[in-house]
């Protein structure tokens, strides 16, 4: 992930993975639904790493920092490799 766009769409796949709704997550995380949901779509520029932090430990996962180049999905290789 290199944008707040990207980490936005994979919190929201991962929330509706473990079939949690935006209110659910939202709540248990202390942050409104309409920040969450401007965050899953990427309407949002920036988003608290307190808040962040918040939403991950509602959905039981964790924030990992790699260097670039390291690790990625079979997904990000196929788009790269498109070109996309």
């Amino acid at each position: 992930m290199k944008t707040i766009q990207d980490l936005g769409q994979a919190v929201a796949q991962l929330r509706k993975e473990r079939g949690l709704t935006q209110a659910t997550v939202a709540s248990q995380a202390g942050i409104t639904k309409d920040l969450l949901s401007r965050f899953e779509r990427g309407a949002l520029a920036e988003m608290g790493s307190r808040k962040l932090l918040a939403v991950l430990a509602v959905l039981d996962a964790e924030l990992a920092v790699v260097e670039s180049g390291l690790s990625g999905t079979l997904d990000e290789l196929r788009r790269e490799r498109s070109g996309a």
